[in-house]
């Protein structure tokens, strides 16, 4: 067995979890959801972070699913708690103030299609498969497979997936949108690093304000949303860092980003 459900590295500025259950590809089991809660506790107080990449361990899986001895105990109440407790590690994930990206290295089905739906940026390995594969074994996805993925790539093709629980290549992942890039196998990491560098260039204030407008501006209506752009925006330009970047513009300098 593994001796840690979820490992936590540091690359440079970026935060790496890695999915460590390669002898049962990764299957999402309650160590993992108590390892992931403190890694997400260690990332949220860390100011210096960029970036933070979720990928497997091995070369076969992200997450391949739920573990299926659990879930096989599950009562309507603890399966309701389960849910609600996987739905709140999701959302932190997706409200974290820096960029998450998924590497995709393999299959990622159930939880694990969840787990990269909540990330900002999916990019997958020529050789990963995703699917929610729920509705096979007579239940449905409950950690926001139902609400995020309609939201990403529209309602017919996330009933499609969801309603027929079938598994699709990473190449049809990119065409309808659930994944922004394929790979090659051994370049996936470097990749993820390459954007992670990518991040670590820019405000981070920016970056923070972006992402709420986005994600909150997608929760509500047009007018609404615009006018959460405004305010995200005026944050903006109550930072050092808004000032930085527009002298430095004007010197025709690289800006120097503090986060402030």
């Amino acid at each position: 067995m593994s001796e840690k459900a979820i490992v936590f590295e540091r690359k440079d500025r970026a935060a790496v979890l890695i999915f460590n259950r390669p002898e049962v590809h990764n299957a999402f089991n309650q160590a993992m959801t108590e390892r992931l809660e403190e890694a997400l506790d260690e990332i949220e107080n860390d100011e210096d972070l960029r970036c933070l990449i979720l990928t497997g361990a091995g070369e076969k899986s992200f997450v391949s699913g739920s573990d299926i001895k659990e879930l096989s105990e599950r009562t309507p109440l603890t399966g309701i708690e389960n849910s609600l407790k996987r739905q709140g590690l999701l959302n932190r994930i997706e409200g974290l103030p820096i960029p998450s990206v998924a590497a995709i290295n393999g299959y990622a089905f159930g939880i694990g299609c969840e787990i990269a739906l909540a990330c900002t940026f999916r990019i997958a390995s020529e050789r990963a498969k995703l699917g929610q594969l729920e509705i096979n074994l007579g239940v449905i996805p409950g950690a926001g497979g139902t609400q995020r993925l309609p939201r990403l790539i529209g309602k017919a093709r996330a009933a499609e997936l969801i309603l027929s629980g079938k598994i699709i290549k990473s190449e049809e992942a990119y065409l309808i949108g659930l994944v922004n890039k394929v790979v090659a196998p051994e370049k996936l990491m470097s990749e993820c690093l390459a954007w992670a560098e990518n991040f670590s260039e820019k405000s981070p204030v920016a970056l923070k304000f972006a992402l709420r407008a986005i994600n909150q501006g997608m929760e509500v209506d047009l007018a609404a949303g615009l006018k959460i752009e405004g305010l995200c925006l005026g944050a903006c330009f109550a930072s050092e860092d808004s000032k930085e970047g527009l002298q430095a513009f004007l010197e025709k300098r690289a800006p120097t980003f503090k986060g402030r």
